[in-house]
């Protein structure tokens, strides 16, 4: 009896975790163009420090392979990293936030998703959970700082897309991280 139910939860967790593991897609609406980008970020307040032309010039298309449409990044928007394991903030990293954050509250209508990345190590379960609780940790950051959460969706890639393929610790390093993605309406 026990064996039969240990097998039942068995199946039943593999397959919750299956339906935890499907990417979801970035964004099915049509992208801005040109002075339409603009829009995206709306203007900035009175005395902002980066004005529209430089906000403007860091905006960059990108795309993922095997997901839908495109999106845009902007330089100015700081990716984040984390120690081996750990999803908790350092004060390097608040300190990143806080700008990106700045950058937000000057451009109010801008929207991002908060991408959790992991290095190859560990299980792809494992670093999906762990890239999830790195996107919801920087979210839940941001929002105390008074980014409003509809402004804010988050996403696990956990190991599947590193930012430097090779495999050793300066690598994984830098694979360890937050990385914001500008979402166009």
């Amino acid at each position: 009896m026990v064996k039969k139910s240990c097998i039942v939860m068995g199946v039943i967790f593999s397959l919750v975790l299956m339906g935890a593991c499907t990417k979801k897609a970035v964004r099915e609406e049509p992208l801005v163009t040109g002075k339409a980008e603009e829009q995206a970020w709306g203007k900035p307040a009175e005395g902002a420090a980066i004005g529209e032309k430089a906000l403007e010039a860091s905006l960059e298309r990108k795309k993922y392979p095997g997901i839908e449409g495109e999106f845009l990044e902007s330089s100015l928007l700081k990716d984040i990293h984390f120690g081996f394991d750990r999803y908790d903030l350092t004060p390097k990293a608040r300190e990143i936030l806080s700008q990106n954050a700045e950058l937000l509250h000057k451009h109010s209508r801008v929207e991002i998703q908060i991408e959790g990345h992991c290095d190859e190590r560990g299980t792809i379960e494992y670093n999906l959970a762990l890239g999830e609780r790195r996107s919801t940790g920087v979210m839940q950051y941001l929002m105390s700082i008074g980014v409003s959460p509809d402004r804010i969706a988050t996403i696990t890639y956990g190991e599947e897309m590193p930012v430097d393929p090779r495999h050793n610790e300066e690598a994984w390093a830098k694979n360890r991280r937050a990385h914001f993605i500008i979402l166009a309406r």
